[in-house]
């Protein structure tokens, strides 16, 4: 009896053991395969910590007479941060701080070595590392240290608007740190992996993984520094002569489109961003504020009518100083020059008569026809770019407006006006690249400021960005640079150094308020061209000055800051005079 229940049990006790493991094996098939995903996720959170490693912003150079020279450069800085559960030394860490980085400090970062219940507070930034080595030297437990970098400007001002700035989140703003910040920036990189207890990355495990970071390009600009600071020297001396508010200047390669100096004033320092009153001063005038151009458009009326065969510099008209299109009477604002002139008198005096005499022979001789009006457009607009965006690489270029004569808009009238630069809308890089093109032989170089980059020590110059030839023919150039040169020369004496090449035309242009066309304000322009006799053409500058309620001339208060870069100019590139 004894044996059978003894036996009884032991079945029982073999059933439940039987279940149990069953229990068990069905509990482990259930958390190793079922939630195997589960469980395995749960354990890279507790095991596998990810870090960002922090791409390097490309630096920023010039080309200094064909020398990279950096404009733009990295600084290391450091965020100072303390673990306040851990912190055993409070005092000596506000005396430590409060000695070597007191200007670094964050707001009452006393009070935050309090907050013992978090693991991370900031208490300094932008640390240098000489300050950062002098802090680690005390050897503070609870002390941590994050390597950062910072953008520097050690130029100051120069170059300002070209050059643009950096944010505090790390995104280029204004000029060339925004227009190609995707190329500045780099990519970040990756490290995954399994960490220790202190939170120090292993090498083991097959799911680290490691991205290095792509740092951002290095860019060479072709700006100059050189010719940069004489250009912002000259023309805060024109403003200074002349008491005009805002001016702005261009200086060009027309060899290849590459801009050597762009400046506006009023400027800024992008190092000292807290003390810009007015944001108007990070814009680059030359790109983002179109305007009515005036006389410096009549080179572009000459160079079309010279290259269409529709005029040669000894074709003549009558002037009367007023001349009739459609219901308009459109007048000379210099007068006297009556009678029978040459297309070079015009061009001398600036006589718009004789701009909207070339418009009527293009078309049938006494009408700005439809076809006048559309082979303007093709010069104007498509081959030499007036009214499109270049695409230069800096931010906030405007294109401006030229009107089709397909737009209501562009009627006889309308086109009467742009023959003497009225009537458009543009801005001064576009003058400055279309008359490049009228200059150098009749080809039109996209503009750019960017040469090339630097990778390991290596320069290496950019590809060609937009290169459009025989916009007007050799011929048709040469004899529209020799009357810019004649109109120069024949009236300003003794202004260029002897035995150079130099060319130009002043602009005065009307501004608008309200819509119309104002008598108490105007803008000074001027646009010419230099070179030697063996390079008719190596530079061509355009300057522009202006003022609120002020009547200004081209040949007074811009021609002067013309005259000045352009002689420095010759000096500099050490052009050969003629013997």
């Amino acid at each position: 009896m004894f044996e059978s229940i003894r036996t009884g049990r032991i079945k029982w006790f073999a059933v439940l053991v039987a279940i149990s493991m069953a229990i068990f094996v069905v509990r482990l098939f259930y958390l190793q395969v079922i939630r195997h995903d589960y469980y395995a996720m749960q354990a890279n959170a507790e095991q596998m910590k990810q870090w960002n490693l922090p791409a390097v912003r490309g630096e920023i150079y010039s080309f200094d007479n064909g020398q990279p020279t950096k404009l733009v450069l990295n600084e290391t800085v450091y965020t100072v941060w303390v673990d306040p559960k851990v912190v055993t030394e409070p005092g000596k860490v506000i005396s430590v701080l409060k000695k070597v980085a007191g200007g670094n400090v964050v707001d009452n970062f006393e009070g935050l070595l309090d907050k013992k219940d978090t693991r991370y507070q900031v208490l300094a930034k932008k640390v240098s590392d000489q300050q950062a080595a002098m802090i680690k030297k005390e050897r503070i437990y609870g002390l941590g240290f994050e390597r950062g970098v910072q953008r520097v400007y050690p130029e100051g001002q120069l170059g300002s608007q070209i050059l643009g700035f950096v944010n505090a989140a790390g995104e280029g703003q204004y000029g060339i740190e925004e227009g190609m910040n995707s190329q500045l920036t780099g990519t970040d990189g990756l490290l995954k992996s399994v960490k220790d207890v202190r939170d120090v990355p292993l090498t083991i495990g097959n799911e680290n993984v490691m991205q290095p970071a792509k740092n951002g390009q290095n860019l060479v600009l072709s700006i100059d520094r050189s010719v940069q600071a004489y250009t912002e020297k000259a023309l805060a001396d024109g403003l200074q002569r002349t008491g005009a508010k805002t001016g702005s200047v261009i200086v060009m390669d027309p060899r290849d489109g590459h801009v050597m100096a762009m400046a506006s004033l009023p400027t800024y320092d992008p190092s000292k961003l807290g003390e810009v009153t007015d944001v108007a001063a990070f814009n680059n005038n030359t790109i983002s504020r179109p305007y009515e151009p005036g006389s410096d458009i009549k080179t572009f009326t000459v160079a079309m009518g010279l290259d269409t065969g529709t005029i040669q510099p000894s074709s003549t008209y009558v002037n009367t100083d007023y001349i009739q299109v459609n219901d308009r009477v459109i007048a000379n604002a210099l007068k006297g020059h009556t009678g029978t002139i040459t297309m070079q008198d015009a061009l001398n005096y600036s006589l718009n008569t004789g701009m909207v005499t070339i418009m009527q022979r293009l078309g049938d001789g006494s009408n700005i026809t439809l076809g006048a009006r559309q082979k303007t457009y093709d010069y104007f607009h498509d081959r030499l770019r007036l009214g499109q965006l270049t695409g230069i690489e800096l931010a906030h270029e405007s294109a401006g407006t030229v009107h089709s004569p397909d737009d209501p808009e562009g009627n006889a009238v309308r086109y009467s006006n742009m023959a003497f630069g009225q009537g458009m809308d543009v801005t001064m890089l576009q003058v400055a690249a279309g008359f490049c093109a009228i200059v150098n032989g009749g080809t039109y170089f996209k503009p750019s400021v960017v040469e090339g980059s630097i990778e390991n020590g290596i320069f290496t110059r950019a590809a060609a960005r937009g290169v459009y030839s025989n916009i007007l023919s050799p011929t048709s150039s040469q004899t529209a640079r020799e009357m810019v040169h004649i109109a120069r020369t024949g009236f300003h004496k003794n202004i260029d150094t002897p035995g150079y090449y130099i060319g130009g035309k002043t602009g005065t242009s009307q501004t608008i308020q309200n819509g119309q066309y104002v008598n108490n304000e105007t803008i000074a322009t001027y646009l010419g061209f230099g070179g030697s006799i063996d390079e008719a053409s190596r530079y061509v500058i355009m300057v522009e000055v202006a003022g609120p309620g002020m009547n200004l001339e081209g040949a007074v208060h811009a021609m002067p800051i013309f005259t000045d870069i352009s002689n420095w100019m010759l000096k500099y590139l050490k052009l050969q005079p003629k013997g």
